[in-house]
């Protein structure tokens, strides 16, 4: 199940704060700031909007989480 337009659009990226988009297999929501683009894991379709839990990407895990 896909995450709901209206979730989407008040849906934040909680490190720069930019909006998200859904990743192409529906497995994330990637932060659209170039700068920041972690993707932050949806889990039976629950957003997990939490820093630590994002990974860079590219797949790899957020090394600059702070």
């Amino acid at each position: 199940m896909a995450i709901s337009p209206e979730l989407l659009e008040i849906l934040r990226c909680p490190k720069c704060k930019e909006k998200v988009e859904e990743t192409p297999d529906g497995s994330g929501l990637k932060c659209l700031n170039p700068e920041c683009s972690l993707v932050y894991p949806v889990r039976e379709d629950i957003p997990i909007m939490l820093i630590e839990e994002a990974k860079v990407g590219d797949g790899k895990p957020s090394v600059n989480a702070n």
